[in-house]
């Protein structure tokens, strides 16, 4: 690739008031980027310099005659195209009607180009390649059905059938062409559809896909050294001819790097998770407002109180926590400092902050800090403020604003404004080993209130993100040893964040931790409303969920598959996932049937596993034992009859957990069959979950000595809540629905074998 050369086609460009190339300099920066052949090509000012010796020096006997404009990007779709004999005349004429024609049009003259004649036609048959620079993720590669047929195709595919993008910083060219396979594209231009014939081969894909990659990370903003950056660059369509890819049509749009902000000190994260000191700046000593009950949470939380402070001119102590008078006054420099006050007041704590470089870390509770028309001037500042200050080596990270604040059980504090009333927050595990991070604090509170098994480590309310970001957090996380699973709720991104998030998720998974994600706004409406709260940009999904997905992350469809997703990652963080072979047991046939029903998830399918001899003949003894062998036959997924009891539930999922050709099983409780101790309190004496023969006893330790994925479910209504909460509480994983677990089995079990691919 020469560099040289592409710099210099940008820089003339720019030097004309140009911020796009015309068709032949994308030629040229094809060529120079080495990326595919281009016609053989002549620009003309007007149609009378087509003369004879120039006309018969393109081959064949047909030459195509196009516009030159930096305006026009559909050239076809104006007539700015036309296909004419090899003859002088019939180009000349062509040059003066389309010049005539467009005559209103920004024009710089004509191109003659040579006419290739393609080794296949049809739909399908051409390929479309782009680079795109996004505001969130930097420079995507994309690459799909080329041609006019492109926009039909991308409607009516399914999702990564028509198009395939990603992130140029975190692909290779051979992962790009594994993601590339599964296209129409591909399976048209490599001969795989009936009748079909190779048309490239995959080692000039490679060569493709690769000289993109390099053209754009050396044409974007993580590039320090480069003059310009790509915007856009779209080569539709490649035609396949005689083995090779050529470009016959091509568009670039470019233009300055844009600054970046310094990043946040992952060092002060740390003291912002587990402060030895905290400082509040707005609890009333005479009324209960925000910052008093802020305060209140945290006393209640075991935080040493002789490490707390409350800054305040008045020098009044606050629920028997002494005072500082001011920031400037303190006898040394706080890990955590809170700002519960309003924003007009924040603007000015911030800069005294920064000034007096008193604090490591503060987290900004007032909303109206760049949410609204009047405050985002005065936030624009505080940026300004914040990252020179960063530059200079000073000043803390933020947290906010617009925040609920932390929860952080290894930091022994709890700063959220909820009363413990409303929001109880007893430890509900003996190990919590998850951290939940939020762009919105009600989406915490909610899941928390909702459900009873979540228990994370630390949970963060990160607001506006006007300083720290979701991909800070997760990168934090990441290298934190005793955080194994990871969820974030993510509204919008801020500049390039969408890539430190993808960047952040790659360490994780690569230290064989998963991340979920549920990334809100992919409607249309659900963009404009998540550009309304919390100050966040809802960026393009597609692309978001591309990225993501391919650094590691497990994306959730919607907020309960989010739930499900990461509690079932909570639970199987420990297990070995080595397949997708599936061995289902379950009382009833239709639990069987609606297992068998859930087992593919978009374009991945769990298989169900084919039941070794050994395995049957032991099934078979359970059923025999139990008196249900003529009844009932063994088969997979495996129907054991509502007659079948604690024992027969526990004895068969061992079985079918120890066939080797099982990767992960799932099983029904059934907790209405009069032969399981389901309920809380039973007729019949003994017959309930504390008895010592019930599933709920014996289950627990089937589960954890077993290696493999083991998922229940619970398909009942309340009255069997108390047989759930038991059975979670001893480390079971327990769904409410053969559906739901089944299909947050096959999801989790496609992540996890994504994971390990990317682990090598």
């Amino acid at each position: 690739m020469s560099e040289t050369l592409i710099n210099d086609l940008f820089r003339k460009a720019h030097s004309e008031g140009r911020s796009s190339l015309f068709e032949h300099e994308v030629y040229r920066l094809l060529a120079a980027a080495g990326i595919a052949a281009t016609p053989k090509h002549e620009v003309l000012a007007n149609g009378s310099e087509a003369a004879d010796e120039l006309v018969a020096s393109f081959p064949g006997s047909r030459v195509v005659v196009k516009i030159v404009s930096g305006s026009i990007a559909h050239k076809s779709d104006v007539g700015g195209v036309a296909v004419v004999a090899k003859e002088p005349a019939a180009v000349r004429a062509a040059c003066q009607n389309m010049l005539a024609a467009l005559s209103k049009s920004d024009i710089a003259g004509v191109m003659l180009t040579e006419f290739i004649e393609a080794d296949a036609a049809g739909a399908g048959n051409e390929l479309l390649v782009g680079l795109r620079n996004t505001r969130e993720f930097g420079m995507i590669l994309s690459a799909g059905v080329g041609g006019v047929d492109t926009e039909l195709y991308a409607a009516g595919s399914r999702r990564g059938q028509a198009v395939v993008s990603a992130s140029t910083a975190l692909t290779t060219a051979e992962e790009f062409l594994e993601l590339f396979k599964p296209t129409i594209a591909y399976r048209k231009i490599a001969g795989l559809t009936r009748g079909g014939r190779q048309l490239v081969t995959d080692q000039a894909l490679l060569q493709c896909f690769g000289a993109f990659i390099r053209l754009a990370n050396s044409c974007s903003t993580g590039d320090p050294e480069t003059d310009f950056v790509i915007e856009e660059l779209e080569v539709n369509p490649f035609t396949c001819a005689k083995g090779s890819l050529v470009a016959l049509d091509g568009l670039c749009r470019f233009g300055r790097p844009q600054s970046v902000r310094p990043p946040r000190p992952q060092g002060k994260i740390d003291k912002l998770l587990h402060p030895a000191s905290i400082g509040i700046i707005g609890a009333s000593a005479t009324r209960m407002n925000f910052g008093r009950i802020t305060l209140k949470n945290i006393i209640a939380s075991g935080y040493d109180k002789s490490r707390l402070l409350v800054i305040n001119p008045d020098g009044q102590e606050v629920d028997g926590v002494r005072c500082a008078l001011s920031l400037g006054a303190l006898e040394k420099k706080l890990d955590l400092l809170i700002l519960a006050v309003t924003a007009d007041v924040a603007f000015g704590i911030i800069d005294e902050v920064i000034k007096t470089d008193a604090v490591e870390s503060v987290l900004l509770i007032p909303g109206g800090m760049g949410e609204t028309e009047a405050s985002r001037e005065p936030a624009r500042r505080m940026l300004e403020t914040i990252d020179n200050a960063r530059r200079a080596g000073v000043g803390p990270v933020f947290v906010g604003a617009n925040c609920l604040g932390i929860i952080s059980h290894p930091g022994n504090y709890d700063s959220w404004f909820i009363p413990e009333e409303r929001l109880p927050r007893a430890q509900k595990k003996a190990q919590r080993s998850s951290a939940l991070i939020s762009q919105s604090g009600a989406f915490l509170v909610t899941r928390l209130s909702k459900n009873g098994w979540l228990d994370p480590a630390y949970m963060v309310a990160l607001g506006n993100q006007n300083d720290i970001t979701h991909g800070d957090m997760v990168e934090n996380f990441a290298a934190n040893p005793d955080i194994h699973v990871i969820g974030t709720y993510v509204e919008g991104f801020k500049d390039l964040d969408g890539l430190a998030l993808a960047r952040a998720v790659r360490k994780a998974t690569a230290a064989g931790k998963q991340v979920v994600i549920y990334k809100a706004g992919q409607s249309a409406a659900g963009g404009r409303a998540a550009m309304g709260h919390t100050a966040s940009i809802a960026g393009d999904y597609e692309v978001a969920l591309a990225v993501l997905t391919q650094a590691g992350a497990l994306v959730a469809t919607d907020v309960s598959e989010f739930a499900d997703l990461f509690y079932l990652s909570d639970c199987m963080r420990d297990k070995v996932v080595s397949g997708k072979r599936l061995g289902a047991v379950a009382g009833a046939g239709y639990d069987t049937v609606a297992i068998a029903d859930s087992i593919q998830v978009g374009d991945f399918s769990l298989t169900l596993a084919t039941i070794g001899t050994s395995t049957r003949e032991r099934l078979q003894a359970v059923l025999a034992s139990k008196k249900l062998d003529a009844l009932m036959e063994v088969r997979n997924p495996f129907d054991i009859n509502p007659g079948a009891d604690d024992e027969a539930h526990l004895l068969c999922t061992e079985a079918m957990a120890a066939e080797p050709e099982v990767d992960a099983v799932v099983v029904g409780l059934d907790p209405t069959s009069p032969m399981v101790r389901s309920l809380q309190k039973s007729a019949r004496a003994g017959f309930d979950i504390d008895s010592p023969e019930s599933i709920v006893q014996t289950l627990p330790a089937l589960v954890a000595s077993c290696a493999k994925p083991i998922v229940a479910f619970i398909d009942g209504g309340a009255l069997f809540d108390p047989m759930a909460d038991k059975l979670m509480a001893q480390g079971v994983c327990i769904f409410r629905s053969s559906e739901r677990a089944t299909r947050a089995l096959v999801r989790y079990t496609e992540a996890r074998l994504r994971a390990a691919r990317l682990r090598g």
